[in-house]
């Protein structure tokens, strides 16, 4: 008997994230995850007349393709997955992850050859330009005690998550859309924060649940050059398998000129990827009311209700783009909420959120128990 927690879930992914349609193909890429939900996944997609493909991945089998893998080899695995990319309309990603560390010790220079060779030529201009697609993580061990929960209470709070309401949040975003649109100048301050970016011409994208799951967000990118300042990330990161805590950034006309955290060599080191990934592609407002503690997995982390994040790297071209390319994406949170230091955002010298809430009238039905049942 499949839990009716898991039916639900899949019908937000095939019926409101792709909004699959009769005579669609989707591609189903499962990785480290129980048939359950895959089951359920292609039951919907066929019951809407659609043709489901499935994939079935391990975290540990790619580290060993990552591993020993060369140039050829990458290119060879880009191109026979870029072909079945290129052949649908829409894509669900479910992720497991039983060891968060999986691939901690892949050295930089493989994990470039990967992110450059295969990802972003395949889920970065394939899969994100061309499909409808929504990416998840399913729960695991590993994740509840990264969110310091045990599985029954984190089980049930990952539900709650990832079938709220979503278009009751989309309603609710779209006058903050409205705000970041016409703002030029944001100030963030808090804890060993100061730091100031133009925003001006760049579109606000609100995320509601067709993108990622769970979600929560409306981002927008920062004027390439604009940032100045310094900021003291107060939320743990996982990145390429390494965990950093602590992480501080100094900018200079939008370039990223000291970085410290507990791992300052690795962190330098994706910093050093190439040209872009010392400078922002992305600058986002998470608002997602059931998630209010980091728990090491972006997905979640970036939602966080109170917080924002400040990403080196690539922009979403097709989105919100400021013309920053790398094959970095590094989003980086900063929770704002009382318990974790406070502090105030200002669109245009206007505050607009102080201590995680926000405080103009036409964006209070963002907070919390606006958005909860």
């Amino acid at each position: 008997m499949i839990d009716p927690r898991i039916t639900k879930l899949a019908d937000v992914l095939i019926n409101y994230s792709t909004n699959l349609r009769k005579d669609e193909k989707i591609l189903i890429e499962a990785i480290d995850v129980p048939p359950e939900i895959v089951h359920e996944c292609v039951r919907l997609a066929a019951a809407n007349g659609a043709r489901p493909l499935v994939t079935l991945k391990s975290l540990a089998v790619w580290r060993s393709l990552i591993l020993n893998g060369s140039e050829d080899q990458m290119k060879l695995i880009a191109e026979t997955e870029a072909l079945r990319m290129k052949n649908v309309q829409a894509y669900i990603g479910i992720r497991g992850n039983p060891n968060l560390a999986e691939w901690s010790d892949i050295p930089q220079d493989k994990m470039k050859l990967y992110e450059t060779l295969f990802w972003k030529p395949v889920h970065g201009e394939i899969r994100v330009r061309k499909t409808r697609w929504v990416v998840l993580r399913w729960p695991s061990p590993s994740m509840a005690q990264a969110a310091n929960k045990s599985t029954v209470p984190f089980e049930d709070f990952y539900f709650d998550v990832c079938t709220m309401d979503y278009a009751k949040m989309s309603r609710a975003m779209q006058p903050l859309k409205q705000i970041m649109e016409r703002s030029d100048k944001v100030r963030i301050v808090g804890p060993q924060t100061d730091l100031r970016f133009s925003i001006k011409g760049i579109p606000a994208i609100p995320c509601d649940g067709k993108l990622n799951i769970p979600d929560g967000e409306v981002f927008t990118a920062p004027v390439r050059d604009s940032v100045n300042g310094k900021i003291a990330f107060n939320a743990p990161t996982l990145y390429r398998g390494i965990k950093h805590e602590n992480i501080v950034l100094e900018f200079r006309e939008g370039k990223v000129t000291h970085a410290v955290s507990t791992n300052t060599k690795a962190l330098n080191e994706v910093l050093d990827t190439d040209e872009g990934a010392r400078y922002v592609g992305e600058f986002a407002l998470g608002l997602n009311p059931y998630i209010t503690q980091p728990m090491m997995d972006i997905l979640f982390d970036e939602k966080i209700s109170g917080s924002f994040h400040f990403t080196p790297g690539a922009a979403y071209e097709d989105e919100a783009d400021n013309g920053n390319r790398s094959a970095v994406h590094w989003d980086m949170v900063m929770m704002q909420d009382p318990e974790h230091g406070g502090g105030e955002i200002y669109f245009d010298n206007v505050p607009v959120r102080r201590n995680g809430r926000f405080v103009l009238p036409e964006l209070e039905p963002l907070n919390p128990e606006h958005l909860k049942p």
